[in-house]
């Protein structure tokens, strides 16, 4: 099917840009001014940021776009048919876009440094993946529940996801940069030069999300059977 760039799905692409350059430009931000200006952002503010920068941009734009901000979780949307397979690519040409252009920007407005945040991982290829893999699956679970969900509590869905967000980094950040996210990592990556691994941190976070995904879908459903016995629908 041909997609066609509506007037809707255009603002879509925008609320998505918005919400990615805001992620890209706090979280990847954050990073590069800790490192140039030694003692002004403590590391352990870094994950805070990024955990406070999604929540924010949910609340702003979610209602748009429904604020995926990350290829992975729209992949993972439209597996699991919550999101039509045909806007994929707008969404990620949205993503990708804005990401690359948030680390453009502060390539320019920083002085020059050792690192443009690149996702940079301290452990073996395979311990990256399953870390990865984890992490986004931890991240997209959540996603998932309180998106999707009416039993689930939509207005906290902000809360939720950031707060995922800040726990992930804090426990990854250290270990692969705690990614979960290809526009996140590709962008600084592209304007660094740095590609290693960079692959993997498209993959590992798909599948991870994916994962998550089906899991949740089918809980959901198993769920809905015992408590609506009388109810044959099936699945959701």
């Amino acid at each position: 099917m041909t997609l066609r760039f509506s007037r809707e799905l255009i603002s879509k692409m925008l609320a998505e840009a918005m919400g990615t350059f805001a992620l890209v430009f706090a979280g990847t931000g954050s990073i590069m001014i800790a490192e140039r200006f030694p003692a002004s952002v403590s590391p352990s503010a870094i994950p805070i940021i990024f955990g406070l920068v999604v929540s924010s941009m949910i609340y702003a734009v979610g209602h748009i776009s429904g604020a995926h901000f990350n290829p992975a979780v729209t992949v993972a949307f439209a597996f699991a048919r919550h999101f039509p397979k045909r806007q994929v690519l707008a969404y990620w040409l949205a993503q990708f876009l804005a990401a690359i252009l948030a680390s453009f920007i502060l390539s320019i407005i920083l002085p020059a440094g050792n690192t443009f945040g690149e996702t940079i991982s301290h452990v073996s290829l395979y311990q990256t993946f399953i870390w990865e893999f984890i992490l986004t699956f931890f991240l997209m679970f959540v996603i998932i529940a309180v998106a999707t969900d009416t039993r689930a509590i939509g207005t906290m869905a902000g809360a939720a996801i950031g707060a995922t967000v800040m726990f992930c980094a804090f426990l990854g950040g250290p270990i692969t940069g705690a990614s979960m996210n290809p526009a996140r990592s590709f962008a600084p990556a592209l304007i660094s030069g740095h590609y290693d691994m960079i692959w993997l941190y498209f993959i590992a976070p798909i599948l991870g999300a994916m994962t998550a995904a089906f899991l949740y879908r089918w809980i959901r459903c198993e769920n809905q059977n015992e408590t609506e016995q009388t109810n044959a629908k099936g699945c959701c």
